[in-house]
């Protein structure tokens, strides 16, 4: 199975590819430099590998929640791959990388994922790892302010993701136990790769147009709207 993965959701830039069991991959933190940047890592990581767009199964992406020019940058990547050699595009959450690479680097199995927003918000999902070492999404991802975040009923959650350094107050109250964050803090391609290979399986991907961002405020502003019409 060959799959590209990418992410430009956050200030780090990353792209992965899974080529027959072997992992390669690229990363870079240079916030306003991805559209600069995300082609040249991509093109290196193919020549590396030996591999043309044309040999590749699928194209996964992180979808958001994420910086909204970042989100845009990686769904735009992965449609061209996807539209030019027609292949299926894997949108894959960006909560869901922070969430993967916690287990990957710390084996860790409730990971309380918050990532800084901006606004005064946070991104905000729970996640528990399977037997099959992929992490679950319990609950819903929320856009919210820090002080309205709660845990599900589910003891050892362990706190990820780049909010808690930034909002560290705000967030004290769901600190269960006084567990200490683990130290993954922004979203990686590589994380991309286990929950991919499993929507393709499950037949998941979608064509080239379909494969869209994940803005969480719009779904909330849409959602309000949504009431008012039928109130």
């Amino acid at each position: 199975m060959k799959i590209l993965a990418i992410d430009t959701a956050t200030e780090a830039c990353s792209v992965a590819l899974q080529c027959d069991g072997e992992i390669r991959f690229r990363d870079t933190l240079e916030p306003r430099a991805h559209a600069r940047v995300l082609l040249p890592m991509i093109e290196e990581l193919m020549a590396e590998a030996g591999l043309s767009p044309a040999g590749l199964d699928a194209v996964a992406f992180g979808r958001g929640p994420g910086s909204f020019t970042g989100v845009r940058i990686a769904t735009a990547a992965a449609q061209a791959v996807a539209y030019g050699v027609d292949i299926p595009a894997l949108p894959v959450s960006s909560l869901a990388l922070v969430a993967q690479q916690a287990v990957r680097k710390h084996g860790i199995e409730h990971a309380a994922v918050a990532m800084d927003a901006r606004m005064g918000e946070v991104y905000w999902a729970a996640y528990s790892c399977l037997a099959d070492g992929l992490m679950q999404l319990v609950g819903d991802e929320r856009v919210l302010a820090p002080a309205a975040v709660t845990l599900p009923d589910t003891p050892n959650w362990t706190p990820v993701g780049s909010a808690w350094a930034v909002y560290p107050e705000a967030l004290r109250h769901v600190r269960a136990g006084g567990v200490t964050q683990a130290a993954v803090t922004l979203p990686h391609a590589q994380d991309i790769l286990p929950l991919a290979k499993l929507m393709l399986q499950r037949g998941e991907g979608v064509a080239a147009e379909l494969a869209l961002p994940v803005y969480l405020r719009n779904q909330v502003a849409l959602t309000e709207a949504q009431r008012r019409t039928t109130d």
